[in-house]
């Protein structure tokens, strides 16, 4: 079976990653499928368009990409525009994100699109080894840009995250343990910080107790404990997930008022609606806004920033999957993979994953 590939330029603001490589584009054609290109659709992650058609790649415009392709590969949820392209003949494999948009989840299925998402693919371990590549990029990247929202310019207290000699460095406190959490605290220690995870789960305390032994402090979550870390909080950064739903909001607005002024909240949860009450999407362009004396930085695009080291990486874990659906069929792939399945989010019109239907208030149809 010969499926059509296309992969068209990612439109969201300040988004430069693109959904496959080059070498990625090869797989394709040799095993027998066709892969339609937009043209400068990797060009903003290094990948001009010669190296695609060099790998076999057809170039072509917008309209053509969706009109020819059968299997659709993007980064980042569709916007208006795209969505409008979409039909029954389509099946879309990208980041959908819909806990925090039913609007477009319900635009999607209006669509008849099947719609496929790398965040609610899962592992035999529980895991969701699509979402884990860009969650690690965020986390690491969250240092860095809480560093530079700390500083005077930005409304930050002036604080250097590391100190210097006789002075202390700024404490960190990270909600959530999982990849992205994980990823923040090992560049912030890095970086000289007093770093604190607050995390539920207690086999997963154990494992960062082993990982970081005493250069990282742990506690169990609960409303209690990060209310009493704000106080002294220089940078909170919100690393909490729920496969599929809303991220849970950890710190409410009122509890702004426990933050000293200055203090910088970084959003990694934003995608899925973000772990601060007072979180709202910004972009790379204006990463951050002021709000009761508090820094907000709640980029929902953070790995874009790095859009050659993202593209790769994403390519490395996406690919696997895609190349099944080209050489088996969605449906043939999905049935015959019970955790690929639960990437399906939207099928036949309905919403057919059960937690990203609760979600968005509608009863999730059966596959």
């Amino acid at each position: 079976m010969v499926m059509n590939i296309g992969v068209p330029a990612e439109i969201k603001t300040d988004e430069r990653r693109v959904a496959l490589t080059p070498a990625g584009t090869r797989e394709f054609v040799r095993r027998g499928h066709r892969v339609v290109v937009e043209r400068g659709a990797g060009q903003g992650a290094g990948f001009p368009d010669e190296e695609y058609t060099a790998a076999g790649a057809e170039s072509a415009d917008v309209d053509d990409v969706f009109a020819q392709a059968d299997l659709i590969l993007k980064v980042k949820e569709p916007q208006p525009d795209e969505v409008g392209r979409l039909n029954s003949q389509h099946t879309l494999f990208t980041y959908l994100h819909l806990a925090a948009e039913p609007q477009l989840a319900w635009s999607l299925a209006a669509t008849g699109a099947r719609c496929i998402a790398y965040e609610t693919v899962e592992d035999a371990h529980g895991r969701l080894p699509l979402l884990a590549p860009m969650s690690d990029i965020a986390g690491r990247l969250s240092a860095p840009a809480a560093a530079g929202a700390l500083t005077s310019p930005h409304g930050g207290t002036g604080l250097l995250i590391g100190g210097t000699p006789g002075v202390a460095p700024a404490e960190v406190v990270i909600l959530g343990g999982g990849v992205a959490g994980t990823a923040a605290a090992t560049i912030a220690a890095g970086m000289g910080a007093r770093v604190t995870i607050v995390e539920r789960s207690i086999p997963r305390l154990l494992e960062l107790e082993e990982r970081f032994g005493r250069t990282v402090r742990t506690l169990h979550a609960s409303e209690l404990a990060i209310e009493e870390l704000l106080p002294n909080a220089d940078v909170v950064v919100g690393a909490a997930l729920v496969a599929g739903a809303r991220a849970p909001r950890l710190v409410r607005k009122e509890q702004l008022a426990l933050l000293r002024r200055g203090s910088v909240l970084v959003d990694i949860s934003i995608d899925q609606g973000g772990c601060f009450e007072t979180s709202r999407a910004t972009t790379h362009s204006e990463p951050t806004f002021l709000l009761d004396g508090v820094v907000h930085y709640c980029v929902a695009n953070m790995p874009g920033a790095v859009a050659a080291t993202s593209t790769l990486a994403l390519t490395n874990a996406t690919l696997d999957y895609a190349l099944r659906l080209a050489d088996h069929g969605p449906h043939e792939a999905l049935a015959s993979d019970p955790l690929f399945q639960r990437g399906l989010n939207i099928a036949d019109g309905q919403i057919v994953h059960d937690v990203v239907a609760a979600a968005v208030d509608r009863a999730a149809i059966p596959v």
